[in-house]
């Protein structure tokens, strides 16, 4: 089932972009607003988890369903709405050619669908989405089901990054199509650096770092050499905010000006941290966000103080 198939609610970033915001009309500040950011619903990952058997476990995935159910519901209920809901990466937890990995995503775009056709869905590739070592065939296949892997949109005047990071991970097996986001991202810098925006913010699945930028590499942050690299890149651009998950618990830190947020999962925790979605306030001056859990969100929505920001023009 494609993505169409499942209802019209993806608004599939092609070309690079995405047509569900205007770059002409979307240019320009307009005052603050507000988006969703999730990351990892990892259809499968739960189950996996619970039997020690995170490689190649994950049959069932009743809990992510629901769990991602509960979440498109609470989105749906916000008021004033959301401009858009962002996926950072690991929709599902099988591999390209795993089993399941069909199932998984045909599932997933059926919750999908009932998120209100006027918040747009941003999604980011992420490991498992593509490969831990992409090819040109995942990468199609990825396309093909959700939309490029990487690409940028307008929103009240800020410049929104979405990268496939994989191919900041091991791109041993698709060099060229490495060698075209960076050059994509090039200009996308370019752009950003000589301040016609806003803001600017990226959007991708494994984190520049956890906590510091001097950390040791890890499994869940870029390794050194490539994340002083990137950091450096997008701090000289101007790029305030970088927002990730992979991680499956909160984290996150400052480097200079650029602010790195992890966000728990939508699904399977590894941590101390609830199933949740971030709130992300942007005014003109400051990006600011905030975790709940899909319970707080459900319930009690977004906090005034939140809320009086969108208020400022």
């Amino acid at each position: 089932m494609s993505a169409e198939e499942a209802g019209g609610v993806f608004h599939k970033a092609q070309g690079r972009t995405l047509d569900a915001f205007s770059a002409e009309k979307e240019r320009e500040w307009k005052g603050p607003f507000y988006f969703i950011q999730g990351a990892d619903p990892q259809f499968g990952l739960m189950k996996a988890w619970s039997t020690g058997d995170s490689d190649s476990g994950g049959d069932e995935w009743e809990q992510e369903i629901r769990l991602t159910e509960q979440a498109v519901q609470a989105i749906n209920k916000l008021n004033p709405k959301p401009r858009f809901f962002v996926l950072c990466g690991d929709l599902i937890h099988a591999m390209p050619g795993a089993p399941w990995r069909k199932e998984q995503t045909e599932d997933l775009q059926r919750v999908l669908r009932h998120v209100d056709s006027e918040i747009p869905l941003v999604l980011v590739s992420g490991n498992h989405d593509v490969g831990n070592a992409p090819t040109p065939e995942t990468i199609a296949e990825f396309q093909q089901t959700w939309g490029d892997d990487y690409f940028s949109f307008w929103v009240g005047g800020v410049l929104f990054l979405v990268l496939n990071s994989q191919f900041l991970c091991d791109a041993s097996r698709c060099p060229a199509l490495k060698q075209a986001q960076d050059r994509w991202l090039e200009q996308q810098l370019s752009t950003a650096g000589q301040r016609k925006c806003q803001h600017a913010v990226v959007f991708q699945h494994i984190p520049l770092f956890l906590e510091s930028i001097d950390e040791d590499d890890d499994y869940f942050n870029l390794s050194k050499t490539v994340r002083k690299e990137m950091a450096d890149k997008f701090l000289k651009a101007g790029i305030r905010a970088v927002f990730s998950g992979h991680y499956h618990r909160n984290a996150g830190g400052t480097y200079k000006k650029l602010d790195m947020v992890v966000s728990s999962a939508l699904g399977c925790q590894m941590g101390k941290d609830t199933h949740g979605l971030r709130v992300v306030v942007v005014t003109a001056e400051k990006i600011i966000h905030r975790y709940y859990s899909l319970d707080e969100l459900s319930e009690r929505g977004i906090e005034d103080d939140l809320m009086d920001l969108m208020k400022k023009k």
